[in-house]
């Protein structure tokens, strides 16, 4: 059983209790009739990304859809929350590729979708054998592993809130998601 399809997606929810927001991010997202099963980072070989209503016209409510998901919580007034899923694709379509997930506190969207990628970028690099200073800044690191002809892709997807009010839970969550 291997994934043909990816798609992505993300949403953002508030509720008092935090099930509560955390369902209104999946409805935000589009996923919250499904049975959502959540799996490791493993972009399986030759899975073709889709736009995510092309992917979410394919799924009927109640379906059993795996996914990777990354999310974030707080209640806490002002709070900057993230929740990011990098992608590293390899060239060689034969050759599985990673997906990262990351949620942090007073990230920027920016910041956060870095962080995302470079971890999935990092990780595809390691097993490709790209030689590379993990403790070189990203964008040095993005080049080195884009001009190896090993890496054709990487990018990220990711939601950030701030929580509005004291009390109230806001949920952020990006995700891919699986069709087989």
């Amino acid at each position: 059983m291997i994934p043909k399809y990816v798609f992505f997606t993300k949403g953002v929810g508030r509720a008092k209790k935090s099930l509560q927001s955390f369902e209104a991010a999946l409805r935000d997202a589009g996923i919250s009739t499904l049975n959502l099963v959540q799996v490791s980072s493993i972009l399986p070989p030759n899975c073709q990304e889709i736009p995510r209503e092309q992917g979410l016209g394919m799924l009927k409510p109640g379906q059993i859809v795996y996914l990777v998901l990354a999310k974030h919580s707080s209640n806490e007034k002002n709070r900057l929350i993230s929740a990011s899923i990098g992608v590293a694709q390899p060239k060689d379509e034969n050759h599985y590729g990673y997906l990262s997930e990351h949620h942090s506190f007073g990230q920027d969207e920016e910041s956060a979708s870095d962080f995302a990628e470079d971890l999935a970028a990092s990780m595809l690099a390691s097993t490709l054998g790209i030689p590379f200073d993990p403790d070189e800044a990203y964008d040095k690191r993005r080049e080195i592993f884009l001009m190896s002809d090993k890496i054709v892709k990487t990018m990220s997807h990711t939601a950030t809130a701030v929580v509005e009010k004291d009390g109230e839970f806001t949920t952020v969550i990006s995700a891919a998601v699986f069709i087989i």
